[in-house]
């Protein structure tokens, strides 16, 4: 795996955009998980990794213009927006390159690392990132999930900032470059995850209004064709 500063010079997505080199030691002190596995055999080894993760739930995608049709370049845009996840992102390329860009902590700079067939990606729960096809326009990957309807879109915001799970992952990152967590932010977790759990259960709770239940199976659907 190569990983770089992404450069914010002006240019398609697609491009490099090839700043300084990152050390891979760096990606993976962010919580980024990373193996080779070749394909020959790959089935066992991605039967394993998802019986302990507790992700009993796959599908593999084609990105492209020949996989996605209709929905190609509205799903390039949905694929590069800024956002985090409460489940791991748990991708095994097939076939194909692509780039993620992850925050780097606390410098909140935009590393790029790219991914090729054989690749096993872990993306950690809380870290915002993005994903691109590169100039090959084309990747092939098995996806696993924790559950149906799969894992939802967080889009970065002030209230994303002080998710729960946003908020651990900053601490424990912090921690693992040396840097000291105070108690009080010890303690903004604990409020905030208890506060998640309220909201959880009043929402689990609540019956769906007509508009709510429509804004939901839109929504799965929406997930569902990705």
């Amino acid at each position: 795996m190569r990983a770089w500063y992404f450069d914010n010079k002006p240019g398609h997505q697609k491009l490099p955009h090839m700043g300084e080199p990152v050390p891979n030691e760096k990606v993976y002190q962010l919580g980024i998980k990373h193996w080779k596995i070749p394909l020959e055999g790959h089935k066992k080894v991605i039967d394993e990794i998802a019986k302990e993760r507790d992700y009993p739930n796959r599908d593999v995608i084609n990105i492209s213009k020949e996989g996605l049709g209709e929905i190609y370049d509205e799903k390039m845009v949905y694929f590069f927006q800024e956002h985090m996840h409460e489940d791991e992102e748990i991708r095994y390329i097939l076939d194909g390159t692509g780039y993620y860009d992850i925050r780097e902590t606390p410098t909140d700079t935009w590393i790029r690392f790219q991914i090729e067939a054989e690749d096993l990606i872990i993306i950690p729960v809380g870290i915002y990132h993005r994903f691109t096809l590169d100039e090959g326009d084309y990747i092939k990957s098995i996806r696993l999930f924790r559950a149906d309807p799969k894992w939802v879109y967080l889009y970065r915001s002030k209230e994303m900032d002080v998710n729960p799970y946003r908020l651990e992952y900053v601490n424990e990152t912090k921690e693992k470059f040396g840097i000291a967590v105070t108690e009080q932010e010890r303690a903004a977790v604990k409020e905030a995850f208890e506060r998640h759990k309220q909201a959880s259960e009043l929402a689990s709770n609540t019956p769906l209004g007509w508009g709510e239940w429509v804004w939901s199976w839109l929504t799965w659907r929406s997930l569902n064709r990705a």
